[in-house]
């Protein structure tokens, strides 16, 4: 008799997704229909420094705009989210929009925590963070929804916009933390695959990894099911034919729409309450303590991953195989051939993480949630590391 399944999907309040429509021109809309007065930006600063992208989008939001903050980090330091929500706290923002890659999502979201509990100081996140102990015990703070909400124009594939989840990183820890409440999600996303042109290569097909991560860390979850297995099959398939459709031809936006609305495919079951694993666990870490790319670490740790669950899960791991169009090879494989041929790293020596630093991260990625979440039981330290060397 076939298992039964029962769950719940969450629906996060993302009022619609435009795709393939001119960025400038289709935020400026939205904001007219949104009553927006001041509309503050946060952009990419090589975004605003080497293209016309957000003088495109000041001209079209006309006298709407408030400002541009164009000085966020890698992985969202606390100390640039706080700087970035003055500048919008003093031009009397009324709605956010978000302008880049992963960082400048995240960091946009939380900045809408600050500006709704009139945050100052970086001490003072420390109250609405995500809290998990090492026994996986998880402590998600209650607080008021965001009062100006956002817009997000994603130029990577790390799907992060889609997800009422936000990542900050706590300078004093190195430590990668997240901030949930429903509304973080920005309420409209806008996928234009010609603003994507100027992400450089390395950082389009390593985000794309990234999605891929989302896609295969759900569809072998413990808590999979049939409705976002359907969606994050068809993820891999494209993302499988429109990566190396980007790697042959950077101008070819088909490919980078495919690329786009693959990566929104990947995040309904993220969105939808399926847990992912240590992949994601480790590889939020791998950013925060290491300030490793968060494309890179999927790269590298998604293979080790599947490998060292393969135990565990074959059956499920035969899905992602299958949709690679490869049945019956084991599926680590098949991903460490993949990310190799988009020429992207595949170990962690390649992208600076020395073997000394594994306890450290072992450590710390026992305070993630998706660790304890993982479908082969993580019974400790010695089985992250165990994982890092698999990486290494």
């Amino acid at each position: 008799m076939s298992r039964l399944v029962a769950g719940r999907f969450r629906f996060p309040p993302l009022e619609e997704v435009s795709f393939g429509e001119p960025a400038a021109e289709t935020v400026a809309a939205l904001a007219a229909r949104r009553g927006a007065r001041r509309v503050f930006v946060l952009a990419s600063g090589t975004l605003a420094r080497t293209t016309g992208e957000i003088d495109r989008l000041r001209e079209a939001l006309g006298g709407r705009y408030a400002g541009l903050f164009d000085a966020m980090p890698a992985h969202s330091p606390r100390g640039a989210v706080i700087e970035a929500a003055a500048a919008a706290r003093a031009a009397g923002a009324d709605l956010l929009v978000s302008f880049g890659g992963g960082s400048v999502t995240d960091g946009c979201k939380v900045v809408q925590i600050c500006l709704t509990h009139d945050i100052r100081d970086a001490a003072e996140l420390d109250d609405y963070r995500i809290d998990t102990s090492t026994d996986g015990k998880v402590r998600i703070p209650e607080f008021g929804a965001p009062t100006v909400r956002q817009i997000a124009v994603p130029t990577t594939l790390s799907g992060g916009e889609f997800n009422p989840l936000a990542g900050c990183t706590d300078e004093r820890r190195k430590v990668k933390e997240g901030y949930r409440h429903p509304a973080l999600v920005p309420f409209a996303i806008v996928l234009d695959p010609a603003v994507t042109r100027a992400t450089p290569e390395w950082l389009w097909l390593s985000t794309g990894v990234r999605a891929l991560d989302h896609a295969v860390e759900t569809i072998c979850s413990v808590r999979a099911n049939p409705y976002c297995d359907g969606t994050a099959i068809h993820a891999i398939r494209l993302l499988r034919q429109a990566l190396p459709r980007v790697k042959a031809d950077p101008g070819d936006l088909a490919a980078r729409l495919d690329c786009q609305i693959a990566m929104w495919h990947s995040m309904t079951s993220v969105v939808g309450g399926v847990p992912m694993g240590a992949s994601h666990a480790i590889g939020h870490i791998l950013g925060g303590t290491c300030d490793v790319p968060h494309g890179y670490t999927s790269c590298v740790m998604l293979p080790a991953v599947m490998a060292w669950n393969a135990s565990a899960n074959a059956e499920r791991q035969a899905l992602v195989a299958e949709a690679f169009g490869e049945p019956g090879r084991p599926a680590a494989d098949v991903l460490h051939r993949f990310i190799a041929g988009l020429g992207l790293p595949r170990r962690l020596s390649e992208v600076g993480v020395r073997p000394e630093l594994f306890a450290l991260i072992a450590e710390n990625s026992l305070h993630d949630r998706w660790l304890h979440a993982n479908p082969r039981k993580v019974q400790g330290v010695e089985d992250v590391v165990a994982i890092l060397r698999q990486a290494a």
